[in-house]
């Protein structure tokens, strides 16, 4: 198991986090032309739920 050699200082543990963040999802229009709401790619629109032309769910 690895183990650190030395106390890592304060300044050096926050410099490393600040680079540890989430970030904004990538969204996509929807295809279905009555619908083109932003969704998630690769998931059934959640307003009309379609998925690659076809019905999936019942729209919400």
């Amino acid at each position: 198991m690895a183990v650190p050699k030395r106390k890592m200082s304060r300044a050096n543990t926050r410099h490393r986090r600040s680079q540890w963040k989430a970030s904004a999802p990538t969204l996509v229009q929807c295809s279905n032309r009555a619908c083109r709401e932003p969704k998630l790619p690769h998931v059934a629109c959640p307003s009309c739920g379609q998925y690659d032309g076809r019905q999936i769910h019942e729209p919400a």
